[in-house]
């Protein structure tokens, strides 16, 4: 079981490095303080938005408030840190934040095998940040938990009206849910 996960970690590496220019340790440094502190508010505000859509009209207020505002809160972020933010998952609710690239499937099974934080990575003209995000609070598993004992029957039907495809259910506490993906456009 190591020897595979070092072989996925080993070729997307390899993959990456390919393509790409040597940068330096203190670029590498700079950047992942970066992703770090972006994701890190990212989190902080979609957080601080969907416990005030809860108190305003409960979970299922807060499952339509994410499916119409989510997408507009990071793409201010983006603009106010210029970089692109991104979150991406296995299983995924939003059909947009599924695993694409032959990297992030590469990726996802480090993060999960390997309970990795985050990391780096260069790929073409861009540094591309992963975060690992798990289900941190007893509220994420209002709409992330079990269906029919943490997820009332009303916000499941919300849930699957709004996501007919959604994957992202069936989560416990601190459970890896999810990767942030930043990336950051360089030289």
């Amino acid at each position: 079981m190591k020897s595979k996960i070092l072989l996925i970690a080993c070729s997307a590496l390899l993959v990456l490095s390919c393509n790409s220019k040597k940068i330096s340790e203190e670029t590498y440094a700079e950047f992942q303080k970066k992703g770090n502190e972006i994701s890190n508010m990212a989190q902080s505000v979609l957080l601080a938005n969907v416990g005030k859509a809860i108190q305003t009209g409960g979970t299922v207020y807060a499952v339509e408030f994410c499916n119409l505002k989510a997408s507009d809160i990071i793409d201010s972020l983006n603009q106010a840190n210029n970089c692109v933010i991104s979150r991406v998952s296995e299983k995924n609710r939003n059909l947009q934040n599924m695993l694409k690239t032959s990297t992030e499937k590469g990726l996802w099974e480090i993060f999960e095998k390997k309970n990795l934080t985050d990391t780096l990575i260069h790929e073409q003209n861009k540094l591309v940040f992963y975060k690992s995000i798990k289900t941190g609070l007893p509220a994420c598993l209002k709409c992330h938990g079990q269906p029919g004992s943490d997820i009332e029957p009303s916000t499941f039907d919300k849930i699957q009206n709004l996501y007919p495809a959604d994957l992202a259910t069936g989560y416990k506490l601190n459970d890896f849910r999810g990767l942030w993906k930043i990336e950051f456009s360089v030289e």
